[in-house]
Parts: C-alpha cells; structure tokens; sequence
C-alpha cells in the first residue's frame, strides 16, 4: 500500500481559500494527480484542502471523502514563556530544542505545555480515525505499534490536507515525535510526501516514507515553490 499526502495550495488562511498563486499550483498539482492509479481521496474539510482536491477531482473525474480528523490540527497551548496561546506546533527553536520531553516519541502528548491544550486527547483522535480508515483498506495497527496485515494490497490512497496533521500521522506511522517533524521540517504547498507498507515479514507491515515534501511538478511547469509556513529563503535548484 502507498499513503499519498497532498499539501493544500498556497493558502489565503482569512477566506480559508487559495491565493491566485495557489489555483495555479492545484491545476498544476491536477495534472501530476490524474496520471496517478489511485484507489480512494480522502479530504480535509477544510476550504483550502477542499479547493485544492477539487481541481484533482474535476481533472481525474472521481470523488473524495471528506474526513473530519484530517482538518488542520490547529489546537492551541498555553506558552508561559511567551504568556499567550499558541498553535501547538508554532514553537520558537528557544523554546523547544532543549525540551526532552517534547522529542519522546510517547510522552510529548502528556508533557505540561501540551496537557494545557489536551493535545493528547487531539491526537487521539487523529490516530483513531486515520487508523480506522488503514483497517479499512486492509492494515489494522496492533499494540506493538505496528500493522497486521488482513489483506494485502498494492493500492494507492490520497490525503488532501494539512502540514500540521499530516506530521502527526507522520509520527504516528513511523514511531517519532509529532513536535519533531513539526520544527524540523517543511512542507510547501501542494507538495507531495508518499509512505509505503514494507511487509518483509508476510502479516506485518510498517511504514516507511519514500518521498518527503516533493514539489517537483511546481518547478517542472516554471512555478515557484511557495514559502508559506517557512521562515527562510527556499532553495529551488
């Protein structure tokens, strides 16, 4: 099985649409999509998920399932550092490097900054449906945090989402900290980050990512990558 997960376009957060920048980006992204074998889309049901799946959507002429757990995870903590709520993956680097506890792929969830936002009841309920959705396709995860495997398959499954939901699963599926992924690195709009299911082991399987943030078909048709969520200069060579 592949996990494909698709960034929304460059976002315009006040409308919860796209910007111009980011309709160009969702027709672009539509013509890498339609040439994919794809089994199921699943959708945010948020506006600038929806946006940008529905171009792939009307290109492809399939239909997508929105799902309510892959909106934005945009839960918020209290910062006593700072003395303000913040989005719990909007942590300045002083505030979060020196943080073991925020690096511990099971604790980070329960550690006090996070208990001030019940992040781990969110996250719950994250990995609950994202995981109800897997058993559904054939992967039920186990106590050993990993996946047996009920039928095996070689399908493609689509999420149209979020960067912030997406490290979670992330997390989730490869065993590290959700915060990890969440400052150490990026995903640009409308990029592309696919996982497959090694199954070395005939009725288990785990998840490996095979490709991380591509945005090869924005630099392919001449468009700019988009910085949004980045707080430096891209490279695009």
């Amino acid at each position: 099985m592949k996990l494909i997960f698709i960034r929304h376009g460059d976002p315009d957060y006040e409308k919860d649409s796209l910007t111009e920048k980011g309709w160009r980006e969702a027709e672009i992204l539509a013509e890498r999509v339609a040439k994919w074998d794809i089994k199921q889309i699943y959708c945010s049901p948020l506006g600038r998920a929806q946006d940008t799946c529905s171009v792939s959507l009307k290109k492809t002429g399939r239909e997508a399932i929105t799902c309510d757990w892959l909106k934005e995870f945009y839960y918020r903590i209290w910062d006593e550092q700072e003395q303000q709520w913040t989005i719990a993956w909007d942590f300045y680097p002083k505030d979060f490097n020196y943080r073991d506890d925020l690096h511990d792929k099971d604790m980070w969830a329960y550690s006090d900054i996070m208990a001030s936002g019940d992040i781990a009841k969110h996250a719950k309920e994250v990995y609950e449906g994202f995981d109800a959705l897997l058993e559904k396709h054939g992967y039920k995860r186990n106590d050993r945090n990993f996946y047996d495997v009920i039928e095996h398959n070689d399908d493609n499954i689509v999420f149209f989402c979020h960067f912030g939901v997406t490290a979670l699963i992330l997390g989730h599926l490869i065993g590290v900290a959700a915060p990890s992924i969440w400052q150490g690195m990026m995903m640009a709009p409308t990029s592309i980050t696919v996982l497959g299911s090694e199954e070395r082991i005939p009725g288990q399987a785990s998840f490996r990512v095979q490709t991380f943030a591509d945005s090869r078909h924005l630099l392919e048709a001449g468009e700019p990558v988009s910085q949004s969520g980045y707080f430096t200069e891209l490279f695009e060579g």
